[in-house]
């Protein structure tokens, strides 16, 4: 074959992967001292993607610019919108976003506010699938397939994106495509690519190479490589050659900008220390006995050398009453894995917190991870256990807890509210009971509190369920 024929073929190739083969010099990162001058350019009803989680690794001084700019119409992809005066937060005040994606309206009353009073568009994302839409819109992956959210509003649609005045919907979500692989339904989502990504990064070298530090890469590092101008604000620049190379995050050829900040808040959300030894105890009420109830027996489903990620709240407390002859790997979806317990005063990070906001330490051997990594562990079936809070359960293993709850009964035939998880769960820890749960037959009574009888559950729980081998709990 003639060797020019080759040659464009080759090139032609290329071109139409959306590739293109140059001669020409390596485009270098643009470094800014004025973080103004790094986002003048982010125009008017832009995609914006924002890295952090909380307020933990988020870009301050360029979140800050954009007051400055005044660009408006924004749509900012964010795993949530900051508080009412820091972050993405101060945004939302000034009216400068249009709509939010995100998986969480967290401690925002403004963000909460404007979305249901019609002033914002919320697009409310499962926290994983909002990470691997941002990783696939990186990798250049149009779409892909989930089990995450079959069955529920995310799959069927409905959703409300935005409210009348009047509180009716004005912009629902559409209903998801879904396909069948091996005998499990999924859902199909659709990449999120942005116009500019804003990102915080601990340290960058004068070729635009980046790290990040601890639990501050979170969705930081997916975003670098998801839009079309990347901007990243540093701590410190240093010389080439300072990161040795296996030592990169981000490599420079997925960064645009850089801007060493003047200065950081760095504000913590959740600061929680140890307590001290010589610390009372306060008087237990008997809410707070029924809780710790609930906290000891779930604390029993941990067994040696067991990855288990842990929720918010009653799950994360568990991991206080592990046994001390096994060792229990945590799992925190910020990007841990080897949680340890909350630090002393002196040892608080705010680079270190874990998925509830709070200020924790990590164990020896532990390692830092990005939230689509974090995610691809729980969605790759790499993670034992998974231990949730809920609002509602049904019969059948539906599981609901993202709205407010209502009625007497949390297990019951069917949940009322807006389902997070279809046939997602095994087994129900209750203050009263424990039931397995099967995805066909329904649940069975396994354990009881002493002092009650199946009839005294039965009388307290919506649905029938089947009684084998009753036990009282091993505490």
């Amino acid at each position: 074959m003639n060797a020019n024929l080759l040659f464009f073929m080759l090139l032609c190739f290329l071109q139409t992967c959306g590739s293109y083969f140059s001669t020409s010099s390596q485009k270098n990162s643009k470094f800014y001292s004025d973080p103004v001058e790094a986002v003048k350019d982010i125009h008017n009803g832009a995609t914006i993607l924002v890295g952090g989680f909380g307020l933990c690794g988020i870009p301050e001084n360029l979140i800050n610019s954009l007051l400055k700019t005044g660009v408006k119409g924004i749509t900012a992809v964010s795993n949530n919108a900051g508080v009412d005066n820091f972050g993405l937060g101060l945004l939302l005040q000034t009216k400068q976003i249009k709509r939010m994606i995100s998986s969480y309206v967290g401690e925002n009353a403004e963000f909460e506010r404007q979305y249901l009073s019609g002033e914002l568009e919320v697009e409310l994302t499962p926290q994983g699938t909002l990470a691997e839409r941002i990783r696939a819109g990186g990798a250049g992956v149009p779409a892909f397939f989930t089990a995450t959210g079959y069955g529920t509003l995310i799959q069927e649609g409905g959703s409300p994106i935005k409210y009348n005045k009047d509180g009716s919907i004005a912009i629902a979500s559409e209903e998801r495509e879904v396909r069948e692989f091996g005998g499990r339904h999924y859902v199909m989502e659709k990449a999120i690519t942005g116009d500019f990504a804003l990102i915080k990064a601990w340290k960058a070298d004068k070729a635009g190479n980046i790290v990040f530090r601890k639990t501050a890469r979170n969705f930081n590092q997916p975003m670098c490589k998801a839009a079309k101008t990347t901007i990243v604000e540093v701590e410190e620049v240093v010389e080439v050659g300072t990161f040795a190379a296996e030592d990169i995050h981000i490599p420079s050829i997925y960064v645009h900008r850089v801007v060493q900040g003047a200065s950081y808040e760095k504000r913590i959300e959740k600061r929680t220390v140890r307590k001290s030894q010589e610390e009372k105890p306060k008087p237990k009420k008997e809410s707070d006995i029924v809780r710790e109830r609930i906290i000891r027996r779930a604390a029993l489903e941990f067994e040696d050398g067991m990855y288990a990620n842990l929720g918010i709240g009653i799950p994360m407390l568990a991991s206080n009453f592990i046994k001390p002859d096994i060792t229990v790997h945590l799992q925190s979806e910020n990007g841990i894995l080897g949680l340890g317990p909350y630090p002393t005063e002196d040892a608080v990070d705010a680079d270190l917190i874990n998925a509830g906001k709070e200020t924790v330490t990590v164990l020896p051997g532990a390692a830092y991870f990005s939230s689509d990594d974090s995610f691809a562990m729980i969605r790759g079936g790499h993670i034992n256990l998974t231990m949730l809070g809920a609002m509602q359960v049904s019969k059948h293993g539906d599981l609901a807890n993202w709205m407010i709850p209502g009625g007497k009964h949390k297990i019951l035939d069917k949940c009322s509210l807006p389902l997070t998880g279809k046939q997602c769960v095994d087994r129900i820890i209750t203050e009263k009971a424990v039931f397995d749960v099967d995805k066909t037959k329904g649940l069975t009574l396994v354990e009881i509190w002493e002092g009650l009888t199946p009839e005294d559950i039965k009388g307290c729980t919506g649905t029938d369920f089947e009684v084998s081998n009753v036990r009282l709990p091993a505490l």
